[in-house]
């Protein structure tokens, strides 16, 4: 998906760090197929939330991210797979210094191990400037 999702890809492609998930079948997504420079592989079904639940169920644990404070939509469904999947989950929002997300991110990723990492937030036409968040908390994670 654009926004949060897309940014993170981005940035493991740019810091050389495999990457992987799943997309909707046909490579869906909000701005249209999704670029086959990304390795996704496809999920049987076209809707989204059957990408949402198997990119939670086959990580490690899960980073939402969001400008608002509060999870809505996808974001509040990708929350709720890792409770059914016991898995870890995390919720970064800009509601909340950079410091301070930094700081809970690399507190997270050691507390639970985290090997393989779900990245997940609102698409690009809900929140445009998530990306920026992500690409800056994950940045500044790595300094």
């Amino acid at each position: 998906q654009t926004g949060a999702d897309r940014a993170a890809l981005d940035w493991a492609i740019t810091n050389n760090i495999p990457h992987g998930g799943w997309c909707p079948k046909g490579r869906l997504a909000e701005d249209g197929v999704i670029d086959t420079k990304y390795n996704l592989q496809e999920t049987p079904k076209a809707e989204y939330i059957q990408r949402t639940e198997w990119n939670v169920r086959d990580s490690g644990a899960t980073v939402i991210f969001s400008i608002a404070p509060t999870l809505t939509g996808g974001s509040l469904a990708t929350a709720g797979f890792a409770v059914a999947h016991p898995k870890p989950c995390l919720h970064l929002s800009a509601a909340q210094s950079t410091t301070e997300n930094v700081e809970n991110f690399r507190k997270f990723i050691m507390e639970h191990k985290v090997e393989i990492l779900n990245v997940a937030g609102p698409r690009a036409s809900v929140e445009p400037e998530v990306g920026t968040l992500v690409t800056g908390i994950f940045d500044a994670a790595c300094e």
